[in-house]
């Protein structure tokens, strides 16, 4: 079973609810690291002073704020008078609907996990927001840091997803292009939209090229030749001269593929002479 990444309580109202985090998410490997070409050495970084070349110890290393060419070093006594949070306490600041949340805020989630001491009071918790259709926002610290997060009911547990803050998150850089209105074109491209629309399969997706970097690795590793596959061409589109005429024919093409296409007209039987 993996590691709790944290642990604490979640305040709910006067009741405390104690927990544990587990990441939902994991990075599926195979993860590639520098070496030597010539006698296959790791490759390693040290920390080295750009002003006099000395390499340096942890302990001599300070943290630090760049202001224009020059830099502002901070030190823990500077950090002391920050404003603290509670380390293991989940403090509930509101509750609010799930669709209120702009999905462009979500950053990590996790698993809610009950500690022995309080499922109860969990259950009772997951259940009311499930029943509410409410999600509690919440403010904890994960790694020193004050995290802004979300805890809604998924299933038989809590989920946990931690949040940008509103200043993280950027304004839209571009304009949006200008209004087209045409009925017909509209039409054929919800048309194209209902034909490719089917059950999202998480499972039928896999990534390619990891699949096939573990098969250079395991090729190497027995010393076989590593097989070079030819790469597809891709398909960028023929150009666009009839935009109607294009999307009447993707929406054939689509439905071909689901085995919608249109099928022959039925012969029609001669009629027998009297």
């Amino acid at each position: 079973m993996p590691s709790a990444v944290w642990s604490g309580t979640i305040s709910f109202g006067l009741v405390s609810v104690p927990v544990q985090l587990y990441s939902v998410t994991d990075s599926a490997g195979p993860e590639l690291h520098q070496y030597h070409a010539e006698d296959g050495g790791r490759i390693r970084y040290k920390r080295v002073c750009e002003v006099d070349g000395q390499e340096l110890q942890q302990d001599d290393i300070a943290r630090g704020y760049p202001v224009g060419d020059d830099e502002v070093i901070i030190t823990d006594r500077d950090l002391d008078g920050l404003p603290e949070v509670a380390k293991k306490i989940v403090a509930i600041d509101a509750i609010v609907r799930e669709d209120q949340i702009d999905p462009i805020q979500y950053r990590k989630a996790y698993y809610v996990a009950p500690e022995k001491a309080g499922l109860r009071p969990y259950v009772l918790l997951r259940n009311a927001l499930a029943k509410a259709g409410r999600a509690a926002v919440v403010t904890f610290a994960m790694r020193e840091r004050e995290s802004l997060a979300l805890v809604r009911a998924r299933d038989d547990l809590l989920l946990l997803e931690t949040l940008f803050w509103p200043d993280e998150v950027r304004e839209i850089p571009v304009e949006a292009p200008p209004a087209i209105d045409d009925k017909t074109e509209l039409k054929a491209a919800v048309d194209l939209i209902e034909a490719m629309t089917s059950d999202f399969k998480p499972e039928q997706y896999h990534n390619l090229y990891r699949e096939a970097l573990q098969e250079v690795i395991e090729a190497k590793e027995a010393g076989r030749e590593v097989t070079r596959v030819e790469q597809p061409k891709e398909d960028a589109g023929a150009k666009v001269t009839d935009l109607l005429s294009a999307l009447r024919a993707s929406v054939e093409r689509a439905k071909e593929t689901r085995g919608e296409g249109e099928k022959p007209a039925a012969k029609k039987r001669a009629k027998k002479a009297a």
